[in-house]
């Protein structure tokens, strides 16, 4: 498996790996709901401002050439969010979401970061798992629209 930044070139395969992890994880949304989420969060105009936004992290991870799992974060002052966080259901408990979360901390790092969050669905209970074994924290809730309704996240935060 190979870590690297993202690039351009990238954008279609990190789509069909955010699609395909969302239509196996997320049991409770339709069909239809997740592919626009996906068309909408992934589509190439907003990868493309995440690629190159300032204090961004935008990572991939391959597994034989292939775009197997992706990262992405942010720093703003001392806090960094994990944006998106992805793994395809068939390389999942490989290690591969560990190495990408480990290489984002210190990628985002540089930028002083001290505090990162992330979010997730209430409903992915493998998420929560994947963040409490990194050593994030339950710290509160949020709501998020997805396919026209609000769903509630939960807000998990690691202190560096």
């Amino acid at each position: 498996m190979e870590l690297r930044p993202a690039t351009l070139e990238d954008r279609a395969a990190i789509r069909n790996v955010a699609r395909d992890t969302w239509h196996e994880t997320y049991d409770e949304l339709e069909a239809d709901a997740i592919d626009e989420t996906i068309d909408d969060w992934y589509g190439d105009e907003r990868l493309e401002q995440a690629l190159s936004k300032p204090g961004t992290a935008f990572l991939v991870a391959e597994a034989d050439g292939e775009v197997v799992g992706f990262t992405h974060g942010v720093v703003s002052e001392a806090e960094g969010d994990v944006l998106r966080m992805a793994v395809h259901p068939d390389h999942q408990g490989q290690g591969i979401g560990t190495a990408l979360h480990e290489r984002l901390c210190e990628d985002l790092q540089d930028f002083n970061m001290e505090r990162m969050r992330a979010m997730d669905l209430a409903s992915n209970e493998g998420g929560r798992r994947f963040y409490e074994e990194q050593g994030f924290e339950r710290t509160g809730e949020d709501t998020v629209e997805i396919g026209g309704e609000e769903r509630r996240e939960v807000v998990y935060t690691l202190d560096l």
